[in-house]
């Protein structure tokens, strides 16, 4: 029996950019003026947007208030609206400052797939660090310094490869709302057991009289033959099938790219996969004296502490490998 949630999130879409348009500006862009009336501060700008950061983080959006985030603090409610209007100009600031955590793809070596896969990857992480970022839509963007940085430099990695303005601007978009629909289904499977107190499982096996009274392979026969071969065995919003469906729409930009050139920027010799922690630096020749390392870049490879041992770095290079087979063999 399914057991009855104490609470539920508040899961309607949210806008940003709903207080006053010029505040909320001067206070993303670092204008406005300290507040030179009253005591002496004892807050921050930066202390309120954090805490109410980890509010949200915690326990979502609904939770938001002023009156939260204040005792959060130690202060009184009206103390904070000497540093931010309101809600929604706080929400603003919010969003901006977790959009200092992306880093720019002009960092990243090689060509624009490695850079796109980059700010992909980067992404997906930072939308399930902060899942509540998934419920304010990017329809109205908020236009902060953070935001803006990252988006200019997606957008110039994409620049100068055979495409129109409205290409740019359509692949860049293409590659971010497919991140944040596969986030927003891999954060809403893990909420849902969260907030209902069923797991998945539970979910499933409550529902056992449907497959074993009610299906007919006869008329599902597809679905049935992929049931035989345990293709839905795993769950379907992993980050693997993520990673897969990235690839996927990276292959059609640069199919697009290929097809107005005959050629692409992207090869195994001048694109590698992002650096990570404990990689050498950018630029560095790959160390090769530490262990097993990448079939495809040379970079050294983490192997599990169970299961098949890696041959690959990353699901980019093994990618690369397969594409580089089939043209080798012609396909």
């Amino acid at each position: 029996m399914a057991v009855k949630p104490k609470r539920r999130r508040k899961t309607a879409t949210e806008y940003s950019g709903g207080g006053d348009a010029v505040r909320s500006l001067k206070l993303l862009w670092g204008i406005r003026k300290r507040p030179s009336r009253g005591p002496r501060p004892g807050l921050s700008l930066d202390q309120i947007v954090r805490a109410a950061i980890e509010l949200a983080d915690g326990e979502g959006l609904s939770a938001l208030s002023m009156q939260r985030v204040a005792g959060k603090l130690g202060f009184t409610t009206m103390s904070l609206y000497r540093y931010v209007p309101g809600k929604a100009e706080l929400l603003d600031l919010m969003l901006d400052t977790v959009a200092g955590e992306l880093p720019l793809v002009d960092s990243v070596p090689g060509g624009w797939r490695t850079k796109l896969e980059a700010a992909a990857l980067a992404d997906w992480a930072l939308y399930h660090r902060h899942p509540w970022f998934l419920l304010v839509t990017p329809v109205r963007p908020v236009m902060g310094p953070n935001g803006m940085a990252a988006y200019d430099a997606e957008l110039r990695a994409v620049c100068g490869i055979g495409l129109t303005a409205r290409e740019v601007l359509a692949a860049v978009h293409l590659v971010d709302g497919y991140v944040r629909g596969a986030a927003r289904l891999s954060v809403d499977a893990v909420e849902a057991e969260q907030e209902t107190g069923v797991t998945d499982e539970q979910w499933w096996s409550e529902r056992a009289y449907f497959w074993d009274k009610l299906f007919d392979p006869g008329r599902h026969p597809t679905m049935a033959k992929l049931m035989r071969s345990g293709a839905f065995d795993d769950h379907p919003f992993t980050e693997d099938v993520f990673l897969f469906g990235l690839q996927r729409v990276l292959d059609g930009i640069e199919a697009l790219v290929r097809s107005r050139s005959g050629r692409c920027d992207e090869s195994p010799e001048t694109s590698r996969p992002p650096a990570r922690a404990g990689d050498e630096t950018p630029g560095d020749a790959p160390r090769r004296d530490e262990g097993p390392t990448c079939a495809q870049c040379g970079r050294e490879i983490a192997q599990p502490a169970t299961g098949r041992p890696r041959a690959y770095c990353s699901r980019a290079c093994q990618q690369r490998a397969y594409r580089a087979r089939n043209a080798s063999d012609g396909r």
